[in-house]
This record gives C-alpha cells, structure tokens and sequence, in this order.
C-alpha cells in the first residue's frame, strides 16, 4: 500500500508538472503570435530541457533508492551469524563458516561497486576489502590502502583504521601507531577521537609504553567526567571513555585516582 502511495505521488507530481509546462507554452504561443516560429520553437526546446531535467531527477530519484536496497542487503549478509547447524525451519540466512559468509559478500559488494556511482561505490569497495581480508589478506589490505585515499572522508576513516588494525595484528606497532595518530587528529564523525586514541594506548601497551597509554588513557577519562551539554549537565560517557576509565585504573590506580569526581547522575526531572 505504501509502494502504491509513493508511486501514485510520483505520477501526481509529474502529470502537475506536464501540465504547467504546456500551460506556459500554451500562453506563451498565444502571445507570440504573428512574430515568428523561430522564438516559439526555442522556447520549445528549452521548455523541452526542462522536462529532461525533470525526468533525471525522478530517474535518479529511483537509482539512489535501488543502490541503497542493494547495498543494505549486502550489508545483511555480511552481518549473517554463522552456524555450523542450521535451525530446522528457520529461515533466517546463515552460514557454516566465516569464509562462506565472506565469499559469498565480497560478490555482492562487487556487484554494488559494479553497477552504481558514488556514494554508494566506494561504501561497498570498503566493504568488499574488509571481507576479502579474511579469504586473501595480502589482496584484501592492498584494497583498503586504495580506499584510504578516498575523496569520500567516512570510506577513508574506516579504511584507515582497517588498516591500522590490521598492522596491530601483525604485530606492526609503528605503523599501527601512526595511522590510529593520524585518526586521532582528524577526529572523524565515524571514527572519533577517543575511538582512535583508544586503540593508541593499546598499541603503545604492547609496545611496552605504559605511561604513554596511561597518558591517553587519563585525557580520554577527563574529558568524560568534565564534558558538560549546552545545558550545563554532564554528558554521559561514551563507551570508548568508559572502557577508557576502565583500562586506566588497571594499568595505573595512582593516575586514575587524579581523575576529577565523576558526576552524579541525573534524574532527568526539571526540579
């Protein structure tokens, strides 16, 4: 029913828009009369490259609506859980191992990337990439090395911080470690400051940087207890700075002791 609605709208609004424009023409012809076709057939052509625009418009309208169902549903297979034994009757999508579930991803990304522009190419290229590490790791990393170059700024983050966990499993600290600072100064909406910094610190943990990881630690606490909204009332942390708080009263109890109160908790009541 609701398919009906948006299709009887977009025929509502194309038949208004047939009919102002002839009714311009209409008018225009009635005016023009005795002076010649030559000006009555321009306004025609440009009346004609009106409705041109609004047909791609409409058209692209409905490209955008096809690239984002077909990006979500290879979202959904990517995110399907895996289990070596189905349920009997369910019908829910599923596979038997990770690789399974990567493969058959990485072909509908590719897909994606294949048949649609941007935003929607790149977005599925990351995603390509982060499922083809786990079948071919060496092809899939060369991928998001590409992507980090991205004009589009979230498939860059993403794929930087891809990356730089990628070279923390390896066991590349520097390299690691420079790509979770860079983030860090960026400071992206998908990959945020804490978030990077985050990682850092754990990074420089395993580096056998301690007071350096407590560091980013103590600052990302801090900034958790002292954050206050337009209001003046504390804004609750973030799990990043939660997990933060934790990890700096483990690795160092005399730093975290130095961090400021934590505030009480709000009621939510105006009184």
């Amino acid at each position: 029913m609701a398919g009906y609605k948006k299709k009887r709208a977009r025929e509502l609004q194309h038949d208004r828009f047939r009919d102002t424009t002839l009714g311009i023409f209409d008018r225009l012809g009635n005016k023009l009369e005795g002076k010649g076709k030559t000006i009555l057939y321009g306004l025609a052509g440009l009346i004609a490259v009106i409705a041109l625009a609004g047909i791609y418009s409409w058209w692209s309208g409905r490209k955008s609506d096809e690239a984002r169902r077909a990006l979500g549903h290879a979202i959904e297979i990517a995110s399907a859980p895996v289990a070596a034994s189905p349920v009997p009757g369910s019908t829910d999508l599923s596979f038997a191992t990770e690789k399974d579930r990567a493969e058959r991803a990485v072909k509908e990304f590719q897909a994606v990337a294949d048949k649609y522009g941007n935003p929607y190419r790149d977005k599925a290229r990351y995603f390509h990439a982060a499922n083809l590490i786990i079948i071919d790791r060496a092809k899939g990393i060369s991928e998001m090395e590409a992507l980090a170059q991205s004009g589009d700024k979230e498939v860059a983050a993403l794929a930087k911080f891809a990356l730089a966990q990628a070279r923390e499993a390896d066991g590349q600290y520097d390299g690691a470690a420079s790509l979770y600072s860079e983030l860090a100064k960026q400071n992206s909406v998908i990959v945020t400051q804490d978030v990077a910094n985050l990682r850092l610190a754990a990074v420089y943990e395993k580096q056998g940087k301690n007071k350096e990881a407590a560091d980013l630690l103590f600052s990302i606490a801090e900034r958790a207890r002292t954050a206050k909204d337009p209001d003046g009332k504390p804004i609750t942390p973030s799990p990043a700075a939660r997990e933060a708080l934790d990890k700096l009263e483990k690795l160092d109890s005399a730093r975290y002791a130095q961090l400021p109160p934590e505030p009480p908790p709000t009621t939510g009541l105006p009184f």
